[in-house]
């Protein structure tokens, strides 16, 4: 029976203990220690993941999603969200791990602080069970970014330690509130007002699309203060606590959302009626804030759709592996290795390609890249968040068709996997606004010729080969057009986008492809000439089938 690697039964999985990918990826990306630290925890997590965590997702899903607890016995308004405990439990023992503490605090037993890329090791297992969960941690990691980058020392000190709390005290999880019903994505729409008081700000106004809503001990809000200019630069940020002295801050939630998939996170209408906030940072930079604390957001949201991609693949490969038809399993079939391989390859190369991107965007969090990197870390984040959102939604699609009607069924994950992805095109940015950000990072900071720069500097690295020099080729094509997309006009420039942010995705992780077959071989370079085939269409029809020649090869291991 083939059963791709991390596919074992249910009750003998472990996210992290097959996957050699995302070992190779932090061994080559952490100093020794911290590998053998992570080694132990992210196994401990992994088995976590698969089995209680996956558990416990099942069944918020499917019966114990959030409910709004609107008033008490005696009417008074108290907004407040109920979670069944396996969530609860889930919350508890995800913090734990640091997942958002320690990119910002010690780790005990390392006396450093960790990294990005431990982080998101964390968030990739634990989306492969509960992405929905993982928004409400993506929130953490945002508004701890904002404090810790933004806010004054008192304003850090009252807040942070609770933001990246592992245990040590009470855990306050953190929320963005952004969209506005008459705004949504053109967040310089934006009204809700904030008035200065003897006693500091007040806001009032809604927020329409609020998530984690009643979880989240502070939210990070953006308010337009009196005299503020109109449109993205009148807006301010603000620190908003959920609770003051045990009672509720001006804040009531109108209705939870009733949501397609993600049915773990309150999501929800918020009301502001004289909350008490406080400024973060510089009072005429809120914006420009936010816009940080999305990029980071925008990670998270490739790490949950190349976790969702993961599960997907894995279940459909043990099924196949068990599943006969016609007197033979399915893996068999040339048609079903075909899938799998294609699958496969991708899923791979785009792990790696976002993990590449997440080393860059621990120097850039760091302080320690070049504006360059700085330029290229925001394109890159643009172009793989766009390109894996869309893909953890096929992929779920081609598990679902592995599985034929037992796909539709919910018995089995893949029907939630179809639900959670589909958010993930709409949430950080839809395609559309994503090619907005290419035009503006193209047309403000040359970002194009940065990336030109960049896949032929890696390639130049790559020994010589047919493979590398046909890359070649495409990169002087997409450099021509790229050079030609800067000249056009605005609306020729939002019509071409979209498909431009494609091809820079596919030849960004074709460079990784190459890169992985040279340095790691074994199944790897295989699984790059199949991402090559997937990518550009290059087998021409009746060729040798690549992808079932290496199928048992590739797959068995």
């Amino acid at each position: 029976m083939v059963v791709l690697k991390g596919a074992a039964p249910s009750g003998e999985r472990n996210f992290y203990a097959r996957d050699e990918t995302l070992k190779k990826i932090l061994g080559e990306g952490l100093p020794k220690d911290f590998f053998r630290y992570a080694q132990r925890e992210l196994h401990s997590f992994g088995k976590l993941a698969a089995g209680d965590i996956d558990e416990r997702a099942r069944h918020t899903d499917r019966e114990g999603a959030p409910k709004l607890e609107k008033y008490n016995r005696l009417g008074e308004d108290i907004s407040h969200v109920w979670v069944n405990e396996g969530y609860k439990k889930t919350v508890d023992e995800t913090y734990r791990t640091g997942i958002v503490g320690y990119v910002h605090k010690e780790i005990p037993e390392l006396g450093r602080k960790g990294n990005y890329l431990y982080s998101f090791a964390q968030g990739y297992l634990l989306s492969q069970a509960e992405p929905g969960f993982y928004c409400p941690v993506t929130l953490t990691m945002a508004t701890a970014y904002l404090l810790d980058h933004y806010a004054d020392g008192h304003l850090k000190k009252q807040f942070l330690p609770h933001v990246c709390a592992t245990g040590d005290m009470e855990l306050f999880e953190g929320a963005t509130f952004l969209t506005e019903r008459q705004g949504g994505s053109d967040v310089g729409a934006n009204v809700v007002q904030a008035l200065e008081t003897d006693e500091g700000f007040r806001l009032y106004g809604e927020k329409y699309f609020a998530s984690n809503a009643g979880m989240a001990g502070v939210a990070m809000v953006l308010a337009r203060r009196q005299g503020a200019p109109e449109g993205s630069k009148g807006l301010t940020l603000f620190a908003v606590p959920w609770t003051v002295d045990g009672e509720l801050n001006g804040i009531k939630i109108r209705r939870l959302k009733d949501k397609l998939g993600v049915r773990a996170v309150p999501s929800g209408e918020v009301e502001f009626d004289g909350a008490q906030a406080f400024v973060v940072g510089n009072p005429e930079n809120g914006l420009k804030y936010m816009m940080e604390a999305l990029n980071l957001s925008r990670i998270c949201n490739a790490v949950a759709s190349i976790g969702i991609m993961k599960r997907a693949l894995d279940e459909a490969a043990e099924y196949a592996g068990r599943r006969n038809a016609f007197g033979q399993k399915l893996t068999r079939f040339p048609m079903v290795q075909d899938s799998l391989m294609k699958l496969r390859a991708k899923q791979e190369f785009e792990t790696a390609a976002i993990f590449d991107l997440i080393g860059l965007y621990d120097r850039v969090t760091s302080g320690s890249a070049t504006t360059e990197e700085q330029v290229l870390s925001r394109l890159l984040i643009a172009i793989l968040k766009k390109e894996s959102a869309e893909q953890a939604i096929h992929f779920s699609h081609e598990a679902i068709e592995m599985h034929g009607g037992n796909g539709y069924i919910e018995d089995f994950v893949t029907p939630r996997l179809l639900r959670d992805a589909q958010v993930l095109t709409v949430w950080e940015g839809t395609a559309n606004i994503l090619g907005l950000e290419l035009i503006r990072l193209v047309n403000k900071f040359a970002a194009h010729e940065v990336f030109i720069e960049h896949v032929n500097g890696r390639l130049s690295q790559l020994q010589a080969s047919a493979g590398v020099e046909w890359l070649k080729g495409k990169v002087q094509e997409l450099h021509e057009e790229l050079m030609a997309f800067a000249g056009f006009d605005a609306a020729l420039q939002s019509f071409e986008a979209k498909g431009l942010m494609k091809n820079m995705a596919q030849l960004f992780e074709n460079v990784i492809a190459l890169e992985w077959a040279e340095r790691q071989g074994g199944i790897y370079a295989p699984l790059a000439v199949v991402f090559t085939e997937l990518s550009w269409g290059t087998r021409a029809f009746g060729e040798d089938m690549t992808s079932v020649k290496h199928f048992n090869e590739v797959m068995e291991q």
